[in-house]
C-alpha cells in the first residue's frame, strides 16, 4: 500500500496579519455597496473612519479593499481585540453620524457586517 504524502499548500500566515501577542482577535468583514460615481467620496470618507477608529478601545488595524470585478463594492476588514470593542464603535455617535452621511449621500444599499472569531 503506497501512503500520499500530505503536504501543507498553505503558506505560514502566523506573523503576517496576526501578532503572537494577539491571542483574543475578533475580524470584522464590513461588505459596502456604493452609488455610481461616487467611489471616490467613499474613499476619502474612509480616511476619516480610520481616524475614529483609531481613536477607539480595542480597534488594532483596518485596512479598504476595492472590489476589482465591481467598482462600486468594498470591503473594509477590521481587527478588534474583542466583539464588544467593535459594538461599541457601532453604538458610537461618531460612527452614527457617519452611517448616516453615508446613506443619504453615498450608499447604494444597506452595509452588511460579517464576524470572524480566531
Amino acid at each position: 500500500m503506497v501512503r500520499a504524502k500530505r503536504w501543507n499548500l498553505l503558506p505560514d500566515f502566523s506573523n503576517y496579519w496576526f501578532s503572537k501577542k494577539e491571542i483574543n482577535v475578533v475580524t470584522i468583514g464590513m461588505n459596502y455597496k456604493m452609488i455610481p460615481g461616487k467611489e471616490k467620496v467613499f474613499e476619502d470618507a474612509f480616511d476619516a473612519v480610520i481616524k475614529v477608529m483609531n481613536e477607539m478601545e480595542g480597534h488594532s488595524k483596518s485596512f479598504l479593499y476595492k472590489d476589482v470585478n465591481d467598482a462600486q463594492s468594498y470591503l473594509i476588514v477590521s481587527e478588534w481585540n474583542s466583539e464588544d470593542a467593535f459594538n461599541d464603535f457601532m453604538q458610537s455617535d461618531k460612527f452614527k453620524n457617519v452611517v448616516n452621511w453615508g446613506k443619504e449621500n453615498i450608499l447604494a444599499g444597506r452595509p452588511s457586517h460579517t464576524v470572524y472569531k480566531h
